[in-house]
């Protein structure tokens, strides 16, 4: 009874809602052509726990879904993600056209370890999130639940089993930590053994994988952000402006300065 309930919970919080006009335009093809194996994509959610997921972790971005086939090789760009209805699967980089997303790359990685990222990923494809636990879902039927700030990102980790597969930043950020790479780690300051109270070191410690949200890819600073549209070549001559009417503010402008 709790596996049915929680599979029409979980197809309920995921339903993608009516397309709207994405605040930023986006150049689709440009993104194909950009995105890399081992580049996270974030998007900006339309369903009912996207608008949760950003509300707790006060951010735009709401999922992240991982590259594991980019278009370089003429084939079309997938990528592996983690949702409550489907678990770990692949889908085409299509389902994301009229999204607003954000391509973050990891810096240093080599080909090598890119391809290790995904083949993670891909290893798990098929694994599935546990629906009986509801009450990992039920959060969500409350969009902006009266938290305080610095117990939003606890909540997403409440619960029982493997919650944060909800949001799938989890096992994206598992991929990494496969190949020893940082997202956003732990720093501690350390005194070395025999020195001084003054000689302090550093030492990183990886963060648990159930405390990382799909914004934490954008925050990191071992992570590019990649702007398709600049790196494809961009020209704002090229730009087709819209030649009937004046540029909108341009009016007020001019006529403020006829009055000075």
């Amino acid at each position: 009874m709790f596996e049915r309930l929680g599979r029409f919970l979980g197809r309920y919080l995921e339903f993608d809602r009516a397309p709207t006009t994405p605040y930023v335009s986006q150049d689709f093809e440009a993104l194909s052509d950009t995105i890399r194996v081992g580049d996270v994509l974030l998007v900006e959610g339309r369903a009912k726990i996207s608008t949760g997921i950003k509300y707790l972790t006060q951010s735009t971005w709401s999922h992240a879904a991982l590259c594991v086939q980019d278009a370089s090789d003429g084939k079309p760009c997938e990528l592996v993600e983690v949702t409550v209805a489907e678990g770990c699967h692949q889908l085409r980089l299509s389902k994301y056209q009229g999204f607003n997303t954000r391509l973050c790359r990891a810096a240093g990685l080599s080909d090598d370890e890119r391809r290790l990222v995904a083949t993670y990923a891909t290893d798990r494809i098929g694994m599935t999130y546990d629906t009986r636990n509801i009450v990992d879902l039920l959060r969500y039927l409350l969009p902006t639940p009266p938290v305080p700030v610095r117990w939003r990102r606890r909540m997403l980790a409440f619960g029982s089993g493997d919650p944060t597969r909800a949001i799938c930043s989890s096992l994206v950020a598992q991929a990494f930590q496969s190949v020893r790479y940082p997202v956003l780690p732990t720093i501690e300051m350390t005194r070395a053994s025999g020195a001084s109270r003054r000689q302090r070191q550093e030492a990183w410690h990886i963060r648990h994988h159930s405390l990382f949200v799909p914004r934490d890819f954008d925050l990191s600073p071992y992570f590019a952000i990649i702007k398709p549209s600049i790196k494809r070549g961009f020209d704002h001559r090229q730009i087709p402006w819209a030649k009937a009417g004046a540029i909108p503010g341009e009016g007020a402008s001019q006529s403020a300065n006829n009055v000075g």
